[in-house]
């Protein structure tokens, strides 16, 4: 099978497609081959400064040009790319020992970056042959995203990534006129696959980022944007708001908001609630979920010609998901697979993720229908067992809860393990507590006895990325609120009582 990274790598895009960079203070744009050309010029440099294949190069920067020609750059010289979300890392010498980096470029390093990309020199005696890489050889170390704690590293194939391209162009033939919309951190790696896709298949690719992204949509008009569910739902109340207050179609609203050009919209990465997906598609605006870990890559996804509602799609080839017939509990085995273990972990980590024969235990619950959908029901750790023995699976509480426009994001604990307490995260600022009590009451009256909330804690500040209650894919980071929240959750006279 052909191998997308060493395509790339090997030689330069045909001209006429463009990556554009888009941000708050401005955009700039450069054609996919002139792309290439500069990357090289980069590698060039670097390898006459000593960085050779197999050595380490750590980034520390937010989304931009130079991030992406440094990725490139690495990709040629054989070089591993560990790519470090700000705000999530430092820089440090602490950091460069340990990673084993020979060199962490940060945004202070952009100009001088930019300056030899634009202007060096690459000579068949300043670079050695590109690199033809192995499934098994790997060129970037990513991190999980810390939701459960430190942030663990992955060392990823090029093997995952190449099927994960290949399944990817299969299910939805991006194209010549097609622009795809990234927006979150380039340290992800699945966002760089974006990038990767435009170079082999012949397409545009937009980097932004979070701040930006909707200014950014206005300019460039997508066809297809890439969000995590957490963006959609603050898209979503955004254009409802904009619907109400123009008294105008919600269709045309949504089509303000991302453009005219939307072919359809990805998202994954974290669970989408059915309310928010039956919306976009109502709204002219098909959107499409997936599901993947960053221990797996994409596993099974919904796309156009096989798509059913409320699973995460079908099971990509390559990948064979295993469902224990007493527990529920997915398994993913891969062809193809992203790693075998950690490559910084506490002990005994890699072993309850990994088992021996590389098969990634999830944590998730669910099932395969009798066509291949699979659907993912929640977390194993998502249930909660009262001192009265009875079960509480907290997802649907949580989802319902979210469903309030007061509400952006519920956290479900249960201090005693006798009645459930919520921390919610407002919309808006200040909070509206009348329509937080309100939509309280609502919920619990679809509820079971046990299954109500006693109280709900508003969350000030909101969560955020900049307050390390959310992690950069927007999952509520749920130890650390608990840590946050800890005296009122157990103060019997602070927050919204049912």
């Amino acid at each position: 099978m052909e191998s997308v990274i060493n395509t790339i790598v090997a030689r330069p895009p045909a001209p006429g497609h463009r990556l554009r960079v888009v941000g708050l203070d401005g955009s700039e744009s450069i054609d996919l081959s002139e792309l290439h050309a500069q990357a090289g010029r980069l590698a060039a440099h670097l390898h006459s400064q000593g960085v050779e294949r197999g050595d380490r190069i750590g980034i520390l920067a937010a989304n931009s040009l130079e991030w992406v020609l440094l990725d490139l750059a690495a990709l040629r010289l054989g070089v591993v790319t560990a790519g470090f979300e700000p705000g999530k890392f430092e820089a440090s010498d602490e950091l460069l020992t340990r990673y084993d980096l020979k060199h962490l470029i940060t945004d202070r390093s952009a100009k001088e970056i930019r300056h030899l990309a634009e202007t060096g020199t690459e000579t068949p005696a300043a670079l050695p042959p590109p690199p033809c890489y192995e499934p098994t050889d790997t060129t970037t170390l990513k991190f999980t995203s810390g939701s459960t704690g430190r942030p663990k590293g992955l060392a990823a194939s090029v093997g995952s990534i190449d099927s994960s391209l290949r399944a990817v162009q299969e299910m939805f033939q991006h194209g010549p006129d097609d622009d795809l919309f990234v927006f979150l951190p380039l340290s992800l790696l699945q966002q760089r696959y974006w990038i990767y896709s435009a170079l082999r298949y012949g397409h545009d690719v937009t980097v932004s980022t979070y701040e930006a992204a909707f200014l950014a949509m206005r300019q460039t008009q997508p066809t297809v944007v890439m969000g995590v569910p957490g963006f959609y739902e603050s898209a979503k109340k955004h254009i409802e708001a904009r619907a109400a207050a123009s008294n105008r179609p919600l269709e045309q609203e949504a089509r303000k908001l991302f453009g005219d050009r939307i072919r359809y919209l990805w998202t994954g990465s974290a669970p989408a609630s059915a309310a928010m997906l039956r919306f976009f598609t109502t709204a002219g605006l098909p959107i499409y979920e997936g599901y993947g870990l960053n221990e797996t890559c994409i596993v099974s996804k919904n796309h156009p010609g096989a798509h059913r509602e409320g699973s995460v799609g079908r099971v990509l080839p390559g990948k064979h998901v295993l469902i224990d017939p007493d527990t529920n509990a997915v398994s993913v085995r891969s062809d193809f697979p992203v790693n075998t273990r950690y490559a910084y972990a506490q002990p005994g980590e890699s072993e309850r993720m990994f088992a021996p024969d590389g098969t990634v235990r999830t944590g998730d619950v669910g099932h395969i229908d009798d066509d291949g959908f699979l659907y993912i029901h929640g977390r194993a750790d998502d249930t909660i067992v009262l001192d009265n023995g009875k079960k509480v699976v907290v997802r649907p509480i949580e989802e319902a809860m979210k469903a309030s426009p007061a509400i952006a994001e519920c956290v479900v604990f249960c201090p005693g393990q006798t009645k459930l307490v919520a921390v919610v995260s407002p919309s808006h600022e200040p909070p509206d507590h009348e329509a937080i009590a309100v939509h309280l009451a609502q919920t619990n009256a679809t509820l079971e006895r046990d299954e109500r909330i006693h109280k709900v804690v508003v969350a000030s500040p909101p969560f955020s990325i900049e307050g390390d209650t959310l992690t950069s894919q927007f999952k509520p980071k749920r130890s650390r609120i608990l840590d946050l929240h800890r005296a009122e959750i157990h103060d019997s006279d602070r927050g919204i009582h049912a």
